[in-house]
C-alpha cells in the first residue's frame, strides 16, 4: 500500500445542536467547511498555548537583573561541584578530569 506524502489524522467531537449550528453559522459567514473552521481555530489556539507556555517573558527590570547574573555568574559550590563529579563519574569518561571554571568576562 502506498503512503502519501502527506499523512493524515481524524478528529471527532460531539458537540450540542446549538454549538454545531454556531459553527456552521461562523464556518458559512468565513467561507469554509465546518472541518476547516473547526482545525484553523484549534490550531490557532494551539500554537498560541504553545507560545505563551515557551516564551518567558520579562519586565525590564528583571531583563537587566538576568542579564546582569549571567554576565556575573557566582562561583559554583560544593553542590554544583559534587553534581559536576558525579556527572563525570556516571559519564565515564576516559579524557581526564573535568576542570570547570566560568568563562572570562569579555570587554
Amino acid at each position: 500500500m502506498p503512503t502519501s506524502s502527506l499523512e493524515r489524522g481524524r478528529i471527532t467531537a460531539r458537540v450540542p445542536i446549538h454549538v454545531q449550528e454556531t459553527l456552521e453559522t461562523a464556518a458559512s459567514l468565513v467561507g469554509s467547511t465546518v472541518n476547516q473552521f473547526v482545525v484553523q481555530a484549534a490550531l490557532r489556539e494551539a500554537e498560541r498555548i504553545i507560545e505563551q507556555e515557551r516564551v518567558i517573558r520579562l519586565s525590564a527590570d528583571d531583563a537587566r537583573y538576568f542579564l546582569v547574573a549571567l554576565d556575573n555568574p557566582l562561583p559554583p559550590n560544593d553542590q554544583l561541584m559534587s553534581a559536576l563529579q558525579d556527572y563525570a563519574a556516571i559519564r565515564n569518561d576516559q579524557t581526564g578530569s573535568l576542570d570547570w571554571a566560568p568563562r572570562p568576562k569579555r570587554v
